[in-house]
């Protein structure tokens, strides 16, 4: 019952939403909202975004009683939390829930052995009577240790790995880091290590190579350790699994870690619950038309199931398990292959089962819809400057960082005062987690790891090359370049109290050639010019750039495109230019224009 005295009424919400969206699902008011809100404690505009937690007190405080709206938000990929599929099983009922088999995920750096390992693996322990018999591959597969199964995940490595987190999926429940024992903790080591951690999932070393006369485990796990992996042997609570892939040694050691580990974690799922998965990976079959490979997670699979994947539906007209035989029916933490759906969907998409074609068409529409609608109202970017607001909102917990130094007697000090600061009390309850750390400028490998753990990347005198930039313009993700150790670790120290202001900064839009000179009576002289790059605009500042040297700086007095007054020139027009104190312009001089704004700190 609501306080007067009326029955309450359901109601599905989304993860996140506007106090307007919020007004608008529940029939209210936006003022109304918002003085709920201030009631409890919560500043907020009406454009401004709230997460479930706190929309669901306002709702009920107006007679709803909200629960969380799975079905669209499976879409709308996460931000290092629990994944959606998770809190779906969560509220299933304890007596329904049985244990499945773990799902195994293998990263490592490129050449140390991870194909190698699940070859030998899969050859050595697929199911009695399948050996030999696979007819294709697929990536993902059951092998079967001491009559207990467990499934693998044979991604093409990290990034793979972080597309899947990103749309909210995380399949793995289990990590194996796979290092070369003649080789160590290399830069994709890094990678994956950081990838893994941001999934929080539990990691194991196959330490690979073994047997290589150059093997070298006692340095490696010297390594590990200073990565934050302490092997077990050395009262370290990470396994660390010496193998050999090439002789097939050790593989009963690891699967055997991998069931121990399993054993200690809350690997349920309900067989008769609703259907819900993961795709692994699709294609187009010159054949068999799309062919999608999937992850079931809850509930059990048919053919003949409707089924909503991402923006593509479809009815399966047939089910095979990872060695092509033809399956009727697939439970939790089975990997098969489907067809019958209408398109390919993305790797990391969340499926699910309907009850109709005609539902998953109304699904899928509506999901398109709020695709475009979020396009316009995107969430803003994690940055520095608004941390400590999103955080009071409930947004957040931590500040995630990824650290770039150009060396390694950079990198230190950077994280160890990043360290102190974590284990300090001095900038309240905002925890700071760098989640990858090392040398050698900005990929975009990096701008992926950030984008999906909604992290900051921090620099000290290094670059973000070229793709990494773009990518991260796309993202929305936060790229700060250092000099100086003390102004990095200050800049952290204010965002975490909610200090950090941005600074006023110049920013150059555009340059513009010098082709020919005209005198206006009442103007002077005025400079045609061809704008080469960007744009130029009437309220912004000119340099004059004469053999390299700046020979003039002032703002802009007069901006005219044929004839007329113009505010901005695009590149690839021409346009007359009068800039203030200055009129002896020369052909071939360049006109550099440019602005102040507040921008980040960099």
């Amino acid at each position: 019952m609501s306080d007067n005295g009326t029955d309450t009424k359901a109601i599905e919400l989304p993860a996140s939403m506007t106090v307007r969206q919020l007004a608008d699902s529940i029939d209210s008011s936006p003022i109304e909202i918002i003085k709920t809100l201030m009631a409890n404690g919560v500043m907020a505009n009406i454009n401004q975004m709230i997460d479930f937690d706190t929309a669901a007190i306002v709702a009920a405080e107006m007679g709803y009683d909200a629960t969380l709206e799975v079905i669209d938000q499976v879409e709308a990929g996460d931000s290092g939390e629990i994944p959606l599929w998770r809190r779906l099983i969560a509220k299933e009922k304890e007596e329904d829930l049985v244990r499945r088999p773990p799902v195994v995920s293998i990263l490592g750096h490129v050449d140390h052995g991870k194909t190698s390992l699940l070859d030998s693996i899969r050859q050595t322990h697929v199911q009695e009577g399948e050996v030999g018999g696979i007819t294709q591959h697929i990536s993902a597969y059951q092998i079967t240790h001491n009559d207990r199964l467990i499934t693998f995940l044979d991604t093409p490595g990290h990034a793979a790995f972080t597309a899947m987190r990103s749309r909210g999926a995380q399949g793995a429940d289990i990590v194996i880091l796979v290092v070369a024992a003649d080789d160590g903790v290399m830069p994709q080591t890094r990678e994956a290590l950081a990838h893994a951690r941001a999934a929080q999932v539990p990691i194991i070393v196959a330490l690979n190579k073994i047997d290589k006369s150059n093997a070298n485990p006692d340095y490696v796990k010297q390594q590990l350790s200073e990565v934050g992996l302490i092997p077990d042997d050395w009262d370290g609570d990470t396994i660390v699994v010496p193998v050999s892939a090439t002789e097939k040694s050790g593989l009963e050691d690891l699967l055997e870690a991998i069931n121990l580990v399993s054993d200690n974690m809350d690997i349920y799922a309900n067989p008769n619950g609703e259907v819900l998965g993961t795709v692994i990976e699709a294609e187009i079959d010159r054949h068999r038309g799309v062919l999608a490979t999937l992850l079931v997670q809850n509930g059990t699979l048919h053919t003949g199931d409707a089924l909503v994947a991402g923006t593509s539906h479809g009815r399966l007209r047939a089910m095979f398990d990872f060695n092509g035989n033809a399956i009727e029916e697939a439970g939790p933490s089975t990997p098969i292959s489907v067809m019958g759906l209408n398109e390919v969907p993305e790797a990391g998409d969340v499926f699910r089962v309907v009850d109709s074609d005609k539902e998953a068409r109304a699904i899928i529409a509506d999901r398109l819809d709020r695709q475009k609608q979020q396009a316009t109202l995107a969430a803003p970017a994690m940055t520095l400057e608004s941390l400590f607001e999103r955080y009071q909102s409930g947004e957040v917990r931590e500040l995630r960082l990824i650290v770039k130094a150009d060396v390694q007697g950079s990198l230190e000090p950077i994280i160890s005062s990043l360290e102190e600061m974590k284990a300090g009390d001095k900038v309240g309850e905002i925890g700071v987690n760098v989640l990858h750390a090392d040398t050698g400028n900005i990929s975009k490998d990096d701008i992926s790891l950030a984008a999906a753990s909604q992290a900051i990347v921090m620099g000290f005198n290094v670059t973000a090359d070229v793709a990494a930039r773009k990518q991260a313009e796309v993202e929305g993700i936060d790229i700060r370049n250092y000099n100086i150790i003390y102004r990095l670790t200050e800049d952290v120290e204010k965002a975490l109290k909610g200090m950090l202001e941005p600074e006023e900064r110049e920013t150059v839009i555009g340059k513009a050639e010098v082709r020919a000179i005209f005198t206006i009576r009442k103007i002077g002289k005025i400079a045609g010019c061809r704008v080469t790059d960007g744009e130029v605009r009437r309220n912004a500042f000119m340099r004059v750039i004469r053999n390299d040297k700046v020979i003039h700086d002032a703002p802009v007095s007069s901006l005219k495109r044929e004839q007329e007054d113009a505010r901005e020139v695009r590149q690839g027009f021409e346009c007359g230019i009068n800039v203030e104190g200055f009129d002896d312009f020369k052909v071939g001089d360049i006109l550099q224009c440019y602005i102040h704004e507040l921008v980040k700190v960099e």
